[in-house]
């Protein structure tokens, strides 16, 4: 059967996001500089990192969708660690905070263009500085945005949510779904 929709990600995470609503697609990851623009706001920053990774593939024989997940802490993007210290600082002040999960999503389809942005609030409960020590060891935290990965070990440190738990694992369904619909996508309800 031909791909409904290419997916400009590498993230296992969203790859099983997508399956699990039926949508058949083909992995192509976006290989984009994902740095922040001086003084960007955080949300122009997901915004653009979403439309340029689905702009960088080009015509494709489908649509293409793209998304990124930023993590956001008093005013800071939390991105992947770039190590063990720098996820035990980034662990260390989600710790008893707030946070925000920000995911865009930007679809093409031709000359169409359709986003979204997903804006979640995570709190976490207060952490010891020995459960961010082995939480590190799990291997979990050293590719993840914020140094957490909601859909695992790190489960246990949130307390609540505000939002949408799949945009916090990197693509919010509901969303997804919307913008799907929009180019004559089905999903979970019309599976052949």
């Amino acid at each position: 059967m031909a791909v409904q929709l290419i997916l400009a990600s590498q993230s296992p995470r969203r790859a099983s996001l997508l399956d699990s609503i039926n949508v058949r697609f083909r992995i192509q990851p976006a290989d984009i500089d994902e740095s922040v623009q001086v003084d960007e706001p955080v949300v122009d920053y997901v915004r653009r990192m979403a439309r340029e990774k689905a702009e960088s593939l080009g015509a494709q024989d489908a649509p293409v969708l793209a998304a990124d997940t930023t993590v956001v802490c008093n005013e800071c993007i939390f991105g992947k660690p770039r190590d063990k210290r720098h996820a035990m600082e980034m662990l260390a002040g989600l710790s008893g905070n707030t946070h925000q999960v920000l995911t865009a999503l930007y679809l093409v389809n031709g000359e169409t263009c359709h986003s979204i942005l997903s804006v979640s609030q995570v709190k976490f409960r207060i952490l010891s500085k020995f459960e961010l020590e082995n939480y590190w060891h799990t291997g979990e935290p050293a590719d993840k945005a914020g140094a957490y990965a909601i859909q695992g070990i790190g489960a246990i440190f949130v307390e609540r949510i505000e939002g949408s738990h799949s945009g916090i694992m990197g693509l919010p369904l509901c969303e997804t779904e919307a913008l799907l619909r929009k180019v004559g996508i089905n999903t979970w309800q019309h599976r052949v």
